[in-house]
């Protein structure tokens, strides 16, 4: 009996993938729209605060990568680690840790050194950037090296598994790369072929963890390559953690099938242009924000009121609902009521809070004063 293929790699086409052009032109127009919206918006936003709207974009990106998979990192120190790569000393005291030190670089020199051609030694010092030397896991992984045992996509309780996915051999994997960095590294870059190096990358699956992140870097970097442009003002993880199951679910469907992945593209480009909806309708708060901080960045602040300022500044931390009051601010702090009363007050009376409406004495609360 013939065995049924059941992978997209074992189809005698791979990885000649084809899709649907017609399908995909409106999307890819819409986006173009949108794209030059945004720049737009940008065209006479000082340098200053490009910087500062690029710390927001790129703090949220970094965060949502790695929630995707599952990984939790702390805003405040994602966004020191992107400060101190991007110039900004307004964050202080330094968060940073060797994890968002290492998943910072990462992103940056996808997004940066787009002109530069991927390689084995790049995506090994991506891999050792993810998973920094010293940090504990669970598991015992390879770091900064190809896998060398089978990967095969499981969920499912003990004996009653699911296997969503099974990726080529551990002896093809170094095959399988070379071929995929001759195609990248070579022709024409457009937004189509970020979404197929995207899904190559994952197909392949060469690490023993860390793959769904190092992909979607890949696909920043192509897409910084077709703009021939490293700043971005859109985060396309944070909408694929927005649609987490239908992210997982396309790539399933479209792994288990042949070469023609029209459907995988459809889903990507869908995804990419509702990330510059989102971006520009988020774009003015941002902006909003870097005002903020430009107009307080000689205000006498300590650690405590500057890590509850960008709490509250945070698009759609949801953390503060209705405002903050002097028990958030305690529990957020670890100071005692007293202390979280007295400053919340100096907030307000520096200009940096006001009293929320429709709150007083035992209720009060306190919102962002723009």
């Amino acid at each position: 009996m013939l065995h049924e293929k059941k992978w997209i790699w074992e189809y005698e086409s791979y990885p000649n993938f084809t899709y649907n052009s017609k399908n995909l032109q409106p999307l890819l127009e819409e986006i173009k729209y949108y794209q030059g919206l945004l720049n737009g918006i940008f065209t006479n936003v000082n340098e200053e605060d490009l910087l500062r709207t690029q710390l927001e974009i790129l703090t949220e990106e970094i965060i949502d990568s790695s929630a995707i998979e599952g990984e939790v990192l702390s805003r405040d120190s994602v966004r020191s680690s992107i400060s101190h790569h991007l110039g900004i000393n307004r964050e202080k005291p330094d968060y940073s840790t060797k994890t968002s030190d290492g998943v910072t670089d990462l992103l940056l020199d996808a997004l940066y050194n787009y002109d530069k051609a991927l390689s084995d030694e790049r995506v090994f010092a991506w891999h050792q950037a993810l998973f920094p030397t010293g940090e504990k896991r669970l598991l015992e992984i390879n770091v900064g090296q190809y896998r060398k045992e089978q990967m095969e996509i499981v969920s499912g309780r003990m004996g009653r598994e699911k296997i969503h996915y099974i990726a080529p051999g551990e002896k093809n994997v170094q095959k399988e790369m070379e071929a995929f960095f001759l195609w990248l590294n070579n022709g024409n870059d457009s937004i189509i072929k970020a979404g197929i190096a995207h899904l190559w990358f994952v197909i392949i699956h060469p690490f023993d963890d860390g793959n769904g992140r190092i992909a979607r870097a890949i696909g920043n970097y192509v897409l910084s390559r077709e703009a021939q442009e490293p700043i971005k003002f859109y985060s396309m993880s944070s909408m694929i953690r927005k649609d987490r199951r239908g992210y997982y679910d396309i790539l399933e469907v479209t792994t288990s099938s042949n070469t023609d992945i029209t459907l995988w593209l459809e889903w990507f480009l869908g995804t990419l242009l509702k990330s510059l909806k989102e971006a520009r309708k988020n774009i003015q708060y941002i902006l909003q924000k870097t005002a903020f901080w430009d107009r307080h960045k000689s205000t006498p602040l300590n650690e405590r009121e500057i890590k509850v300022l960008n709490r509250l500044l945070d698009v759609g931390e949801g953390n503060f609902e209705g405002g903050i009051n002097t028990r958030k601010y305690a529990s957020l702090t670890k100071v005692s009521k007293n202390t979280a009363s007295r400053e919340l007050k100096g907030l307000v009376e520096k200009e940096c809070l006001i009293q929320k409406e429709g709150t007083s004495g035992r209720n009060v609360a306190y919102e962002i004063r723009f």
